[in-house]
């Protein structure tokens, strides 16, 4: 028999949502009638979990969070979408998250990921797996957040902006252009490449040999005075094939904002 640890007289639980076994859901929480909620998810109280909302297993939910309510764009039409969180994340007091529009339909949030307090993940946005999305960050409409990224309280993260895999961005900034993968952003407004995150590359695993190849990969693309087409060419003629490599060239192809600046000369420094 299904368990589920709820106060029916305090929380509001439409029953024909879809709620696994040992799901808690806490005191004054309002649950739509179009949600799944996978096994082992504790939601605390005051938490609104609208129609659209598809939530994985082992997620922790805090006091005031809002999913899946409509999009904060002019232009939704009441039509069908979702906003979809993975196994085991976590989404702390008083964020929101919005489901999608018909542009893709659906807003994602991966697994294994932390979003804290006040945190706002608008329509359309896609935050990858073991992300951190710090307290207060605003990202508008079809923002893309990659796998293991790290956003600094308060960042704001213009619409249809890229962050790529492995990058870490410093509390404050401003984001309007596309943040290449393995990348530190430095500065505020405008913000500029500070080296590579080697620091959260140890951590994750890879080797000197690649977290070198990436550093010269950057300094190709970002100190050698060329522009992206020519730092590109370079990259695919005369570097060896690597993974990292790839993932960095297609990436920079696949911008439309544009890519943040580089700092101007040569970095202090890049951890060995």
């Amino acid at each position: 028999m299904r368990k589920l640890s709820v106060d029916r007289t305090l929380a509001h639980i439409d029953p024909s949502a879809k709620i696994g076994e040992n799901v808690e859901i806490g005191p004054f929480s309002v649950i739509a009638g179009d949600v799944e909620i996978g096994d082992g998810t504790w939601i605390g109280p005051h938490v609104v979990i609208d129609n659209g909302a598809r939530i994985g297993r082992d997620c922790r939910i805090f006091a005031g969070a809002v999913i899946s309510t409509i999009p904060q764009d002019l232009k939704f039409q009441g039509e069908y979408t979702t906003a979809e969180i993975g196994d085991r994340t976590v989404i702390r007091e008083y964020a929101t998250i919005n489901r999608g529009t018909s542009y893709s339909h659906r807003t994602v949030v991966g697994s294994d990921t932390l979003i804290m307090a006040y945190a706002h993940i608008a329509h359309d946005c896609i935050v990858g797996h073991n992300a951190i999305v710090a307290n207060a960050v605003n990202m508008g409409g079809h923002v893309e957040i990659g796998n293991w990224a790290i956003i600094g309280g308060m960042c704001a993260i213009h619409q249809f902006t890229r962050v790529g895999d492995h990058a870490i961005l410093a509390g404050g900034a401003k984001i309007m252009k596309d943040i290449p993968p393995f990348v530190k952003v430095a500065g505020v407004y405008p913000v500029t490449y500070g080296g590579v995150n080697s620091i959260g590359l140890k951590r994750r695993g890879f080797t000197k040999e690649q977290i070198h190849l990436i550093q010269d990969i950057y300094r190709i693309i970002y100190q050698s005075g060329m522009n992206n087409t020519q730092a590109l060419e370079v990259l695919e003629n005369d570097f060896p094939q690597s993974k990292e490599g790839n993932e960095i060239i297609e990436f920079i192809r696949a911008t439309k904002r544009g890519l943040m600046r580089g700092n101007g000369g040569t970095l202090d420094h890049d951890e060995d």
